[in-house]
């Protein structure tokens, strides 16, 4: 039979009890006091303080010369601050009405709006009612709304491009993080966000129970955004942009071919970065993606280069002595090779001609010739040694693009590399594809005897790198290109007097010839790439990409009106007055290439296709 506990032991056990008790509650107030201090202090503030960002000005982007590219529009906000009211009385649902006629903004017809407002109304808070008050409608609203407490007017600044869609590729555009802070999502803008950002400023706010605003203390200032200088030359920029023709794909590089700096980029389609400044109906964004625009053609558009890979034959052969520097070739019209048929572009022929002459005509016959007696890894090798299926580690993102090797067409298709395709790939066709930087620094490297990288911005180091190409090989290079100009496929732009010219012309396929009646997607494209030099001023490298165009003629004739332009804007010296485009348009000057001029040469070039 068990004992029942003594009393000495019924005592014992409630001290236990109680000691334990102690014991956990004495935990807890530790835990309370020291453990989670930091955390209820936190939450503690909360319920009396706000902690709010100010955001800083961004910096802006300037041309070469200081020019402003991108820059901030100081614009008005319009507040409605809430007073503790638990619904909104007559006289303030009379104001919301004056107010509403006078932005254009349904407060009180859109029941999301109104919500919004009677929430804010109740907790004391803010609701942004307009984000860019005219200066009439500020007007208004100050004559009839002076000492109004639930209206508030505050200065904020907005992202403005005063050349609109100029250079939009590099300089980019903004989305936003909220009703007021935004952050770069393409181009200099998402490149150099830290930078352009500046740093936020923060401010406390001491409210009471209800939400009311008592006091306000400053906790950390604001710094704008630093200024960034670009190597973009405004006045250049204006003609590669005016030249371009209307509803056409493409993009003009001009690129400085001593320091790699970018002078204009313009790639088409194109935007204006000031669409996104605002909110975007659907019908607008939907429009832009119809476009396509937000593709860098410069950088991530990759082509076949067409006869711009001759340059690439030509030296290899040159090099591996396949052919001499006076060696001729006697042009038919075609070759036969496997029991397969390889035409020249000219059908009839261009009889016997020199190396320079096949250049600058741009004759198949003797580059394929060179496929007969070169491995494809060789013409593989001399690409890259000239920029071409490589990256140019550049700011802005990029492709790569591709040179076909041994290698690669055993990997990627499964087969070997026959002799036939090397025929193709020497007259820049088979599978190679390049980017349009790589071929600005392609042509500037055989003019200076060294590879640059492109440059966008000022501050930007300048890196060289010896071009691996015999001196003699780029010299009859030189020679062969001029004559492209004088005697050439690129005779159009030897009218405009005072320059000295280097270039390159090149048809590039895009399908079968056959299909070129089946839709313009299935013309050609138009390459033109010169190193050019007017007078004693610096050089420039231009290159010309016009998709779907028919033939290299129409970008020959384009760069012819960049040379007439860019003769005029030099001789009018640097002061001469380039005028943004304003808000209310798209500029003064009408484009250099005409739509009605552009159309007609295409159609011509068709019919002599």
């Amino acid at each position: 039979m068990v004992q029942p506990p003594t009393l000495s032991l019924k005592l014992y056990r409630i001290m236990v009890g109680m000691l334990c008790s102690a014991l956990v509650l004495i935990a807890r107030l530790i835990q309370l006091q020291f453990v989670l201090e930091d955390s209820l202090a936190t939450q503690s503030e909360k319920n009396f303080l706000r902690i709010e960002k100010i955001t800083p000005p961004r910096g802006n982007i300037t041309d070469r010369n200081g020019i402003l590219l991108a820059t901030n529009k100081p614009i008005t906000l319009l507040y409605w601050q809430g007073t503790g009211n638990r619904k909104l009385s007559s006289a303030q649902q009379e104001q919301l009405e004056k107010i509403q006629e006078i932005v254009g903004i349904p407060l009180t017809t859109d029941p999301a709006l109104l919500e919004n407002i009677l929430i804010t109304e109740r907790r004391y808070k803010q609701f942004l009612i307009a984000n860019d008050v005219s200066l009439a409608q500020l007007g208004k609203i100050k004559e009839l709304f002076a000492h109004n407490k639930n209206i508030v007017i505050m200065d904020h600044f907005k992202r403005f491009y005063p050349y609109k869609a100029y250079a939009s590729h590099a300089l980019g555009y903004l989305g936003y993080i909220n009703d007021l802070e935004v952050s770069g999502k393409m181009g200099l803008e998402k490149e150099l966000e830290p930078t352009l950002k500046g740093t936020a400023g923060t401010i406390s706010k001491q409210i009471n129970s209800v939400g009311k605003e008592l006091a306000t203390q400053k906790i950390q200032d604001t710094f704008a955004g630093t200024d960034i200088q670009t190597t973009i030359d405004i006045r250049v920029q204006h003609i590669a942009e005016t030249i371009f023709p209307e509803h056409e794909s493409g993009t003009i590089l001009v690129m400085d071919p001593a320091d790699g700096g970018i002078l204009a980029l313009v790639s088409r389609p194109n935007f204006d970065p000031g669409l996104f400044v605002d909110p975007m109906t659907p019908e607008i964004w939907q429009g832009l993606q119809d476009n396509q625009p937000f593709i860098n053609r410069a950088f991530q558009a990759c082509y076949p280069p067409g006869s711009l890979f001759k340059l690439v034959s030509l030296s290899a052969a040159l090099e591996k002595n396949i052919i001499h520097q006076d060696s001729t070739v006697n042009c038919l019209g075609h070759i036969t090779f496997g029991n397969r048929e390889y035409c020249c572009h000219h059908k009839q022929g261009h009889g016997r001609i020199t190396v320079s002459q096949a250049l600058a005509k741009s004759c198949n016959i003797l580059f394929y010739e060179i496929g007969k007696h070169i491995d494809i890894d060789t013409l593989a090798a001399y690409a890259q040694k000239l920029g071409l299926g490589l990256k140019t580690n550049s700011l802005f993102p990029e492709k790569a693009g591709l040179i076909p090797t041994n290698a690669w067409k055993k990997e990627v298709k499964g087969e070997r590399w026959w002799p036939g395709e090397t025929l193709s790939a020497a007259i820049g066709q088979s599978f190679s594809l390049v980017t349009p930087i790589q071929v600005c620094r392609m042509i500037s490297g055989i003019v200076t005897g060294y590879m640059v990288k492109p440059r966008i911005l000022y501050t930007e180091s300048i890196e060289k790198e010896p071009l691996i190409i015999q001196k003699s090989t780029l010299h009859f290079l030189h020679q062969s290109m001029k004559m492209v100009v004088t005697k050439g496929t690129g005779q159009r732009v030897s009218t405009v007097k005072g320059f000295e010219i280097y270039a390159k012309t090149s048809t590039a396929q895009t399908s079968d010839l056959s299909k070129a009646k089946l839709g313009k997607q299935y013309l050609p494209h138009g390459w033109f790439a010169a190193h050019l030099a007017y007078k004693d001023h610096p050089p420039l490298t231009l290159v010309i990409i016009l998709e779907n165009v028919g033939s290299s003629k129409i970008a020959t004739a384009l760069a012819g009106k960049f040379l007439v332009a860019y003769k005029k804007m030099l001789d009018a010296g640097p002061d001469a007055p380039l005028e943004p485009e304003t808000e209310q348009g798209a500029g003064t000057d009408a484009p250099l290439f005409d739509t009605h001029e552009f159309e007609d040469l295409v159609t011509q070039e068709l019919e002599e296709t």
